[in-house]
């Protein structure tokens, strides 16, 4: 068992590297932050078409979350200011929202700033 969380994101989308630089460098979460391409997914348990679907959180027991949930989890373990963000974004009627904006975000990850062709998600995975 990792004694941290994993945090998997897409290394070759410029919108996905940027956002994760800018988790790094302000939201700090106690996580380790790591492209997939650069990780091993089968131990993780996380399969590379969800990682290049959504962004991924994986507990130290194994749990794993995507998306809008995994955004949550990130923003919770920065704590500070940025842990009531990712409370409220778990909140029941707030979820459904948080999901919808963070599918629409992922889809249109390529016309974004930094978004190139290679960021561009085709449909959900399995």
């Amino acid at each position: 068992m990792r004694s941290r969380p994993v945090l998997v994101y897409d290394g070759d989308c410029g919108f996905c590297t940027t956002s994760a630089n800018f988790v790094e460098r302000h939201v700090r979460p106690r996580c380790d932050i790591v492209p997939w391409q650069f990780t091993d997914l089968d131990a993780l348990g996380v399969t590379r078409e969800r990682a290049a679907y959504e962004v991924v959180w994986v507990a130290p027991a194994g749990a794993v979350d995507g998306g809008a949930r995994a955004v949550a989890k990130t923003l919770l373990s920065g704590g500070g200011v940025w842990a009531p963000l990712g409370a409220v974004l778990l909140l029941p009627g707030v979820r459904v929202v948080a999901r919808g904006v963070y599918r629409l975000v992922a889809t249109h990850r390529h016309r974004l700033p930094g978004g190139t062709p290679a960021c561009a998600v085709s449909r959900r995975p399995g």
